[in-house]
């Protein structure tokens, strides 16, 4: 571990790309939790880091969260609604920069990877399986690992649907005249190319910061059959405030009632799974 919090944030950065170079060589694909998740197991919080913050998040993950910007910055890692992908300049950087203080030196100056350094060559020995190692992991990154991963599977439940439902109205379209005609489909309006939830809870998402429609942890996902953009997540009990944002920036944003630049959406969640619905048609959020 590191002298202080900072150092100890720079160390897991470095053991990111060390897991993804690790998911690259076993073809594992890693989604955020799972990254976040083993990158403090081997680097562990201190006390200090273990403080909860609003939204019961530990201070040292929020932190390497908001931290993990820089290795996007630095283009050696890319973050995806599949997973998080570490580059081939990523992978050559953890070769170049092995050593923890070269590797804190370099990210905070933007040094480039020296031309002509070698990818990483996988261990002659495979690494113990991730699931028996995670059992060593602090009981707070668990649990923030395994929200994570239940908020993608949570996502999955809402999409799957809409996808079969999707093929089915296209095979129908197929068949022969003489068959029963498909039920119509809800009225179509021109959608944007993206509509995010922001708010205060984005960083349970996975995302770096609250507020923030710009990362992908934030993003809708529409619903072609009824038209309604959705997002799936599941919170702990509380209130929580959100505005939908279009296209990632906040220069279109509607609040209550579909005013643009309104006031905030309230939600008063019992804790579980809430499933946010947005209509474009009305510029507003959708009940049930």
């Amino acid at each position: 571990m590191g002298a202080n919090a900072a150092e100890n944030t720079n160390l897991r950065l470095k053991a990111v790309l060390d897991v993804l170079t690790e998911g690259v060589w076993s073809g594992e694909k890693l989604n955020a939790g799972v990254v976040l998740g083993e990158a403090i197991a081997r680097v562990p919080l201190n006390d200090h880091e273990r403080e909860l913050l609003s939204g019961g998040i530990p201070r040292g993950h929020k932190a390497l969260t908001s931290a993990t910007a820089k290795l996007v910055k630095a283009g050696w890692l890319v973050k995806g609604r599949s997973g998080w992908t570490i580059t081939e300049d990523g992978q050559r950087a953890t070769v170049a920069f092995a050593d923890p203080t070269a590797f804190t030196a370099a990210l905070d100056a933007g040094t480039p990877v020296p031309a002509g350094t070698p990818l990483p060559s996988a261990p002659a020995t495979k690494r113990a399986p991730r699931a028996k190692a995670a059992k060593t992991a602090p009981k707070a990154v668990k649990v923030a690992e395994e929200v994570a991963e239940k908020v993608a599977g949570l996502v999955e439940e809402v999409v799957a649907p809409v996808a079969k439902a999707v093929r089915k109205r296209k095979a129908a379209a197929a068949s022969p005249a003489s068959e029963a005609p498909a039920p119509a489909a809800a009225e179509t309006v021109e959608q944007p190319a993206e509509v995010a939830v922001a708010g205060d809870f984005n960083v349970l998402l996975g995302a770096p910061a609250n507020w923030a429609p710009q990362y992908d942890e934030s993003q809708m996902q529409l619903d072609e059959v009824d038209q309604l953009w959705k997002l799936a997540a599941d919170l702990p009990a509380g209130s929580y405030s959100f505005k939908i944002a279009i296209n990632r920036s906040w220069d279109e944003n509607y609040g209550a009632f579909g005013v643009f630049d309104g006031a905030n959406h309230e939600v008063h969640h019992r804790g579980g799974l809430l499933v946010i619905r947005y209509d474009h048609r009305t510029r507003d959020i959708v009940s049930g």
